[in-house]
């Protein structure tokens, strides 16, 4: 945003340094992330730039780590238990957290600000304790190193975000929409899905997309409640830095990164499409 012509010193050099500052961050957290593509590319099994790779030799890059990940069979796996865990955890996470967005969206609702601060809570407790009372929780009811268990686990921690989402996006819903509907004799089911629904669904699509974000990305709770049968991307990447290292990591991450990027782009214009829906011009 640009300064008015009237601002005066003080405010422009408060705005240039609050700009430096902006830049400082977004370097310090884009520039690590710049380095791992490139060197997901290296020919030498190194964690670092070879001479050919900073004289742009062709023979100092290659896709071998690439083709590694795609032909290893331990990789691959990890890759169906991320899909799966991330798909149905993401499927329920988006279920509860509609249906508590829309009931805490009501004026007379009860205890709304403490349920609410309840169903956060996922975001706020540390991981590491969460995944511990996990852990000792479903040892009671035998759920350890079970597909269902991480489900679950994922879809607690996954669903705060969906109630975040949706709950935002009836903020500025018009229930005058719904009035207008009951009085000419639209019975509340009929209502509920032919505007309420199409109007939230953005906002529902984007908390589900960050829902499957979280549980695809976390490897804390797998750790603790998962065995070796739900061995996830992030959870055989640690593995693999610990025990193996190796550049098929860099390439892992690579695509992890691009895939991020993706679903990112696509909250960005399921943000857009709704606030176009809500008459809000998109900034």
């Amino acid at each position: 945003m640009a300064l008015p012509l009237h601002a005066t010193t003080g405010e422009r050099v408060w705005h240039y340094t609050f700009l430096t500052i902006c830049v400082l961050i977004f370097g310090f957290l884009i520039i690590p992330i710049l380095v791992i593509i490139p060197l997901s590319f290296n020919a030498q099994p190194y964690f670092s730039f070879t001479p050919e790779m900073v004289a742009f030799d062709p023979a100092g890059y290659s896709t071998k780590w690439y083709e590694s990940f795609f032909n290893d069979s331990n990789w691959q796996a990890a890759v169906r238990n991320s899909l799966v865990i991330a798909l149905f955890s993401t499927i329920i996470s988006t279920f509860l957290g509609t249906l508590a967005a829309l009931g805490l969206s009501q004026k007379d609702f009860p205890f709304k600000t403490t349920i609410m601060g309840i169903l956060i809570s996922p975001m706020i407790v540390p991981l590491i304790i969460s995944a511990t009372g996990m852990f000792f929780f479903y040892a009671k009811i035998n759920l350890l190193g079970t597909h269902i268990g991480v489900i679950l686990a994922h879809a607690a921690l996954a669903t705060p975000f969906v109630v975040i989402t949706v709950t935002a996006t009836l903020t500025g819903f018009d229930h005058s929409l719904t009035r207008a509907a009951a009085n000419l004799g639209s019975s509340p089911t009929n209502t509920f899905f032919r505007i309420t629904v199409p109007l939230i669904t953005p906002g529902v699509i984007s908390g589900a997309l960050f829902a499957f974000i979280t549980s695809f990305d976390e490897v804390v709770v797998v750790l603790f409640i998962g065995s070796v049968n739900q061995r996830t991307i992030p959870w055989a990447m640690f593995s693999g830095i610990r025990e193996e290292i190796s550049p098929t990591i860099l390439a892992v991450a690579t695509l992890l990164i691009t895939f991020s990027i993706i679903l990112l782009f696509m909250v960005e214009l399921l943000r857009r499409r709704n606030e176009r829906l809500r008459g809000i011009t998109p900034h």
